[in-house]
């Protein structure tokens, strides 16, 4: 799912998208200059690695994500205590957010039910 940049105003703009057992639902909105916001919600399940055994399982996943997009460069003033993500041809692909928020996840120290420590 692509979305024009340009096209985001002050209204938020919803967006939903489901990847196997994940769902990341939230919303665009303007927020000033070239920075849109992006607020959404990511749950559901995903299949990683136990960082102790090596054994895949189901992680449970329930994370607010909040960061800005950039319409271009973004030169940082210090005023912004966000993440911000650039995009460099006026477009954000929500599906490729989403695969990498995924994979920030899944290279997190996660253990497996047998694995984790009373």
């Amino acid at each position: 799912m692509k979305i024009t940049l340009r096209k985001v105003g002050h209204t938020p703009l919803d967006f939903e998208l489901k990847s196997n057992e994940i769902t990341f639902k939230g919303y665009l909105e303007y927020h000033f200059g070239k920075l849109i916001l992006l607020k959404a919600k990511l749950s559901g399940f995903v299949v990683t690695e136990c960082s102790r055994c090596g054994e895949e399982f189901r992680l449970a996943v329930d994370e607010e994500i909040e960061f800005f997009i950039s319409d271009g460069l973004y030169e940082d003033d210090g005023s912004i205590e966000l993440d911000v993500v650039e995009s460099f041809d006026g477009i954000v692909d929500i599906e490729e957010l989403l695969n990498s928020e995924i994979e920030l996840i899944k290279s997190d120290y996660n253990s497996c039910e047998n694995c984790k420590i009373v």
